[in-house]
């Protein structure tokens, strides 16, 4: 029986979630659905049919993602990207990609793709570069900070989930809108990211809130105790704050909660709390993977987003996926602002679409993907003007996965 590809219809939605589930090698959860509903628009979910048996999605959130100097992007959040086992190495991911891809291009609102993969070597073949990183952070509690850290006089105190989450979300709003990485968040996304039913938990508390002023934190409890007493693991879900004093008066909070021994953070790869430590050899860290990104229309793309340093060099960009990206591409930037057009000259560096989806949201330097040889330079400094060019001020961090 052959294959067809479609958009779902909202007769599809619980064959939908029940394939996700069987791709995942989890059991479906109607709470779950039910939660999930409002963030889909199934008319961007992509289904790869057997019949009637629906054996492969792939989805894209409509979301804006903040950038390096430039406002926040629209960007096509991918997720529910899977294949029903048993039906696997026959083509099916690859065709829901395609078409995803081919369909964003044809609409032409969202000019990059961002997703977090299951498995690390699946999406470099369809144009995704790493595009950012977080840490796994451990940090014992009461970890001394350095004599000249100041975390101000304001208080910080812990608030019930309906005083907290309002105040929560305004401040989110502020922040994210300039730090790449950071997606914006609606009610829905809120519900969904910060759900507290017994079954999120994995064993753990409920949700605590603490607040500042000028920032937040949300974490939960792991409870644990042996015969010298509790030895709580502290893990926080998110800790956002507007300037470094409220930042590092939060992390005092965390650190001296009564009754824990460590604290955990997936936090972004840049955390500053590492050198507020007096002793930096407590914190324990390990780096992992987090967005990949796309770009779905380069010239679009790099337009989008603001630049350290002016540079001008012709690109010669491979992209067997999306053939409208394969040309090269001159990239010229003054003050921060990019233009880009196709042109005939002599390449100044040859790379594929997925180095400058990695590079896109200034974490990921193109002087090591050159050393990685995904980039080749064909004038001499010409990569590393063009590094230095894509950086941003901060390392890119998105602190939810979707």
């Amino acid at each position: 029986m052959g294959l067809t590809i479609r958009t779902l219809r909202e007769a599809d939605y619980q064959a939908f979630g029940d394939m996700i589930a069987a791709a995942f090698l989890a059991d479906p959860s109607p709470s779950d659905a039910a939660l999930e509903r409002p963030l889909y628009d199934l008319d961007r979910v992509h289904g790869v049919f057997e019949g009637a048996e629906l054996i492969g999605s792939a989805g894209a959130f409509v979301r804006t993602m903040a950038v390096p100097g430039a406002a926040p992007q629209p960007t096509a959040a991918v997720t529910s990207v899977g294949v029903k086992p048993g039906h696997r190495r026959r083509g099916v991911l690859t065709s829901l990609m395609r078409a995803q891809l081919h369909g964003l291009h044809d609409d032409g609102l969202e000019a990059v793709a961002a997703l977090w993969a299951s498995e690390g070597a699946i999406y470099g073949r369809y144009g995704y570069g790493l595009g950012a990183q977080f840490t796994d952070l451990r940090l014992p509690r009461g970890a001394a900070f350095h004599p000249g850290v100041d975390v101000g006089a304001d208080r910080v105190r812990e608030a019930p989930r309906e005083e907290a989450l309002p105040l929560a979300r305004a401040l989110y709003d502020r922040v994210a809108a300039n730090r790449p990485g950071y997606l914006n968040r609606g009610a829905a996304e809120w519900e969904y990211h910060l759900a507290d039913d017994e079954s999120h938990r994995d064993g753990l508390s409920a949700y605590r809130f603490v607040l500042h002023p000028r920032g937040y934190a949300v974490y939960r409890v792991k409870n644990e105790w042996d015969d010298r007493g509790p030895r709580h693991e502290l893990n926080v879900r998110e800790l956002t704050a507007e300037d470094d004093q409220a930042y590092a008066a939060l992390y005092r909070y965390l650190l001296d909660v009564d009754l824990t021994a460590e604290l955990r953070y997936f936090t972004g790869s840049d955390d500053p709390v590492f050198h507020l430590l007096r002793n930096p050899r407590l914190a324990r860290r390990s780096n992992r993977d987090s967005p990949w990104v796309r770009l779905v229309d380069l010239d679009r793309a790099l337009t989008g987003r603001g630049y350290l340093s002016d540079v001008d060099v012709v690109l010669d960009v491979t992209d067997d996926f999306c053939p409208w990206n394969a040309d090269r591409w001159r990239l010229t930037v003054k003050e921060g602002e990019a233009a880009v057009r196709r042109v005939t000259d002599e390449p100044d560096v040859t790379l594929d679409i997925s180095a400058l989806g990695a590079a896109f949201l200034g974490g990921t330097r193109l002087t090591t993907l050159a050393r990685a040889q995904f980039v080749r330079e064909r004038r001499p400094g010409a990569v590393r003007a063009l590094s230095h060019a894509f950086l941003g001020e901060t390392a890119p961090h998105c602190p939810e996965v979707f």
